[in-house]
Order: C-alpha cells, then sequence, then structure tokens
C-alpha cells in the first residue's frame, strides 16, 4: 500500500468511563491482548487516565474507523459485563471449606 499524508487519516479518540481506576486498568490489558489485524491501516492508543479507559484509532478510512469502534465497543461491553458479573466476588478471599 502506497504512504498516505498523515492528513488523509481518520482519528477517533473515546473516553470510557469506569467505577475505578483498577477497572479500567484491567479493560486496557484484556482488551490490549489483540492486536490490530491490520496494522498498517489501523492503528490504535489505549491508556487509562484515573478512572477512564481511553482509546484513540487513527484509521485510513471512515469505515474503518466505524468498524474499529464498534469491535473496541463490544469488547469494552464484554469487560464492563464480565467485570459485573465476577469483579466483586473474585477479589474476595474463598470461604472455608466446611469439614
Amino acid at each position: 500500500m502506497p504512504a498516505t499524508p498523515e492528513s488523509d487519516w481518520h482519528t477517533v479518540t473515546m473516553r470510557i468511563p469506569f467505577a475505578s481506576e483498577k477497572h479500567a486498568n484491567i479493560a486496557k490489558q484484556v482488551i490490549d491482548v489483540d492486536r490490530e489485524l491490520q496494522p498498517n491501516v489501523v492503528k490504535r492508543t489505549l491508556a487509562v487516565e484515573g478512572n477512564e479507559l481511553v482509546a484513540t484509532y487513527t484509521t485510513l478510512t471512515v469505515r474503518l474507523a466505524r468498524l474499529t469502534s464498534n469491535a473496541f465497543l463490544e469488547n469494552v461491553d464484554l469487560v464492563v459485563r464480565t467485570i459485573g458479573e465476577f469483579g466483586e466476588d473474585a477479589e474476595r478471599a474463598p470461604a472455608p471449606a466446611a469439614s
């Protein structure tokens, strides 16, 4: 693919608030594992600022910006639901077994 000027790229930044900085970091770590499938046309940066997960996507086309934003939000939804379901219970020490 030929090089394109930076001005031809499209940038989307999303700020997702979490209940805590810890939860935002968990989300970042989970989502950061998956690399972009087309790194030559999609650039991603993830950061945590306080209790917010900040995702910035720079893409070669508007369509790719929409697709990557959609996929990111689906991942965030899954992480939020998982934290909601297991987050508090996973942090508690297991109850002693009855003998």
